[in-house]
């Protein structure tokens, strides 16, 4: 067990820190941004009016991507499902909805294809740091579990990383029991754990499981987007490992 230290906070007794994924360690605003607008053209094409209220529920606005937006946090099957709610806007029966906009999101991610997006700097430095200090380290993310486990092939990350973790069919974020599944996984207390993440989302889940404290990173200058963080960050640096 170590002692965590982050600007004025101190977390005592951590066995395990859990990170998500998008938004926190890889900087994948470019891809989502691109998958929100294609799948949002996919859809206009076929029911036509969708196209814009589409991309201000997934929350691209004047080309910006919302990091608290939908294509942000939510899961695929919960983009899936609120999508599908705007084409049943059309009179369209709910399975036919829900079968477009999973063609569509499947047609983006291909159009786009599987480039990596890059990593946050310091991730790569922070995750050696923290894994020589020895913590169990995993990723618990709102994407699903297939995409979480190219992320860390892609960047070559499994000799830190211990847990691959994604939504699939199962409950999303903020549910926590997500992060209790992730802590039992790999064989801590929730009490003993962190979880580092850049939304509201992040912050819930692990308070609720009552986790050892909640780190909220926001890159893009913005605490509103991690409320309820016990700490709140700009640069991954800032988590260190307390010597004795």
């Amino acid at each position: 067990m170590v002692t965590i230290k982050c600007r004025n906070m101190t977390f005592d007794n951590i066995q395990a820190i859990l990170f998500d994924k998008n938004g926190t360690l890889e900087d994948s605003e470019t891809y989502l941004r691109s998958l929100a607008q294609k799948a949002a053209r996919l859809i206009d094409a076929q029911i036509p009016g969708t196209g814009e209220p589409l991309l201000m529920a997934f929350g691209i606005n004047a080309n910006l991507l919302d990091p608290a937006g939908l294509i942000s946090v939510a899961s695929r099957r919960e983009t899936e499902v609120a999508a599908a709610a705007y084409i049943a806007e059309s009179g369209k029966g709910w399975f036919e909805c829900l079968k477009i906009a999973r063609q569509a999101l499947d047609e983006a991610e291909k159009y786009i294809g599987q480039t990596p997006s890059p990593l946050f700097m310091g991730s790569l430095d922070l995750l050696k740091y923290l894994r020589k200090g020895g913590l169990k380290l995993g990723i618990l993310s709102a994407a699903t579990t297939e995409k979480v486990r190219n992320f860390v092939a892609n960047h070559q990350l499994n000799d830190y990383i211990q847990l691959e973790m994604g939504v699939d069919e199962g409950p999303g974020k903020p549910d926590p029991v997500l992060f209790l599944q992730a802590c039992q996984a790999l064989g801590v207390e929730p009490g003993a754990t962190l979880m580092v993440g850049d939304a509201v989302g992040d912050m819930q889940m692990a308070r609720n499981a009552k986790a050892a404290g909640c780190i909220g990173i926001t890159w893009v200058g913005k605490p509103d987007n991690v409320r309820g963080a016990d700490v709140v960050i700009n640069q991954l640096d800032e988590i260190q490992i307390l010597e004795d």
